[in-house]
């Protein structure tokens, strides 16, 4: 068993959302579940049970209710969940009405910003009214090429709350990485900022923002959201109007769309990086539900806490970190480098703000250990409970970092699931040590297992990560997919009637979570099926190298394995340095993961959620096109993979 790292004490347990959910569900249904891995067992083997619990327990507001909570778990695709009910999602988050702050919006360079809960309301209201005097209606599409700040919140919401549909991309997105996206689901109404600011830079936005509506036809109206510049010149922009005159009207309320539980909420997408993005739309009461018993119960979320996660309006985790006004705690959201104007940004910016709950990436933890940064030596942290990472695999060299140099008594959640569940198959528990490596506990509800190639369910070794039963975050369909045949083949080809979701998974015998990175970027030398992520696990943590990504390549109808390494400054590879790398990777791997190629290069590219791209590395080494650069945050690290072998 590996090293506990951190453990909740009685008090913090039996303090929690967790705890008293469990008791909840002792009192409703006469039971005695003592601990987190009953309530999962019953969970998963109870699932209309635990839903129609987990209604109540959010108390979900609605205006009819379901005649059924789902009529069939083991369909998938297509179980139909809480059929009858009628509700809203934004009315769900706008349910609180006072002076509490909801939102802090602390922009790079910029001034503070605070939207109080009736503030945000107002803004809300003011914002539909205009949408319907435009002519939107209920299923219409609006789309946000939006940073993210308070007004790419206020315009979901108001979309939302009169039943259409919002999706939304970051604006540093290219021109053609917007379009395979927006020109797929047709907006009426495009949100845009007039720029953003990023590493001490302001980038004007406006441009893009023509080229974009040159082949986005279907656009009538352009809300252009003052942020760069306090009065941009939006005359280039046709059929436009600036959001201040946008939202110049005197409505006090709004009539919240009252609309069935799998009603298009978002319209989500895949990174796209070896074809045109997935277009993945995700109902508004599955959302819902599954962010709450996430919110809630996993991350023990209320009303007191101060909740940030770093990310763009293009990442899921905008849509989940959202989703916590639904509490009433308040949303931290920050925009710009995490980096700027220093590696310790972040964490300074966590105590003056008194952040509660930490979001981030793998790759950010890693980044800051690299940058030397020792946030329990200059920060004070006392506010933070817990810390979420995900976006990569969390290596057991970055649990040591937290633990060691930013806070000793702090929950790490790593938690792990997809944009293509727009929630986590697997995460944290208040009620469970963290162990060293490992995301705590697969989710309450989600029978999430591990299968070899055959099918058959293993434990402590590594295999498919699939899910067993229906969970109502499913995606109700996939855009312009009208026999579903491409929503079939994304998740339910390799295993029939199972969610199989493309990562490798070890569960061990306490529920104990690894995740190794995608099985569809894997590895397959001499016919042995090997995961990505156990080799970065031991390259990156040697002194020499910054980042690392490894591929297969074909070479005479078999596979190698091929390193390229981003080397630290100062540091050169030579055979010494390659001899020891393939030693450690022999030694803490297995001979079969001994790469025959070892390589350095300038950069590592990334999609602009932080995630490597090895199947476009893959690619671009064998001479095959990628088509979709926009969706990577650093496209022209590509170029150094051409002609590398």
């Amino acid at each position: 068993m590996k090293k506990i790292m951190w453990q909740p004490s009685v008090e913090q347990i039996q303090g929690s959302q967790m705890f008293e959910f469990k008791e909840f569900i002792n009192d409703r249904h006469g039971l005695n579940l003592e601990n987190y891995h009953d309530l999962h067992y019953w969970s998963v083997n109870r699932i209309p049970e635990f839903w129609d619990s987990a209604w109540s327990f959010f108390d979900i507001l609605h205006s009819h209710p379901y005649t059924q909570v789902v009529d069939d778990v083991s369909k998938m695709p297509g179980a139909i969940w809480f059929d009858g009910t009628r509700l809203n999602f934004a009315e769900n988050l706008l349910r609180r009405r006072d002076d509490k702050t909801a939102i802090v919006f602390k922009g790079e360079g910029q001034p503070v910003r605070k939207l109080t809960y009736n503030e945000l309301y107002s803004a809300v209201v003011k914002t539909a009214h205009a949408l319907k005097e435009l002519g939107v209606n209920k299923g219409d599409r609006i789309a946000g090429f939006v940073p993210n700040m308070p007004e790419s919140i206020i315009a979901m919401l108001a979309t939302t709350a009169i039943g259409a549909i919002w999706s939304s991309s970051s604006p540093d997105f290219g021109i053609k990485g917007v379009l395979d996206r927006f020109s797929q689901i047709e907006p009426k109404v495009l949100f845009a900022a007039n720029g953003y600011f990023y590493n001490g830079k302001a980038h004007d936005s406006l441009e893009k923002l023509q080229g974009i509506l040159k082949d986005l036809t279907s656009v009538q109206k352009v809300v252009v959201i003052p942020y760069t510049q306090e009065d941009p010149d939006v005359s280039m922009i046709d059929n436009s109007v600036a959001f201040p005159e946008f939202i110049a009207n005197d409505a006090k309320t709004i009539d919240f769309e009252q609309l069935p539980f799998d009603h298009p909420l978002y319209i989500m997408y895949s990174s796209g990086t070896t074809g045109l993005p997935k277009s993945i739309v995700h109902g508004a009461g599955g959302t819902l539900i599954q962010h709450m018993k996430e919110l809630r119960l996993h991350c023990n979320i209320s009303a007191d806490d101060n909740v940030f996660y770093f990310t763009t309006c293009g990442w899921m985790m905008w849509n989940w970190l959202v989703s916590n006004l639904a509490i009433g705690s308040t949303v931290i959201l920050y925009d710009g480098s995490p980096f700027y104007p220093d590696s310790n940004a972040m964490w300074a910016m966590a105590e003056e703000l008194g952040i509660t709950v930490f979001g981030t990436s793998a790759k950010f933890i890693a980044a800051s250990e690299s940058s030397g940064n020792k946030p329990n030596d200059i920060n004070d942290l006392s506010a933070m409970r817990i810390i979420l990472s995900t976006g990569s695999p969390l290596m057991e060299e970055n649990f040591d970092y937290i633990y060691r140099d930013v806070k000793k008594d702090v929950q790490l959640a790593s938690i792990s699931g997809g944009t293509d569940i727009i929630s986590c198959f697997a995460g944290g528990s208040p009620m469970l040590p963290v162990h060293r490596g490992e995301l705590q506990c697969s989710g309450l509800a989600m029978d999430v297992d591990s299968f070899d190639p055959q099918g058959e369910s293993i434990r402590n070794e590594k295999g498919e990560l699939v899910c067993k039963k229906a969970f109502p975050s499913m995606p109700v369909y996939f855009w312009n997919d009208a026999d579903g045949s491409k929503y079939h083949h994304a998740y339910f080809d390799k295993f029939e009637n199972i969610w199989y979701h493309g990562d490798y998974i070890e569960i061990n015998d306490h529920g104990g979570v690894t995740i190794y990175g995608r099985s569809d970027a894997t590895l397959n030398p001499g016919g042995v099926r090997i995961g990505t992520a156990e080799i970065y696990r031991v390259v990156e943590q040697m002194a020499e190298v910054a980042d690392s990504l490894v591929v297969g390549v074909q070479s005479d109808g078999d596979e190698q394995v091929a390193l390229f390494l981003k080397m630290n400054s100062g540091n050169n590879l030579n055979d010494e340095l390659i001899d020891s790398i393939k030693r450690s990777i022999r030694a803490n791997c297995t001979p079969r993961h001994v790469p025959s190629i070892v390589k350095t290069v300038e950069d590592i590219p990334y999609t602009i959620s932080g995630k490597k791209v090895e199947l476009a590395v893959k690619n671009v080494l064998h001479g095959e096109e990628v088509t979709n650069k926009d969706a990577l945050a650093n496209p022209e690290a590509l170029e150094y993979f051409k002609d590398i072998l």
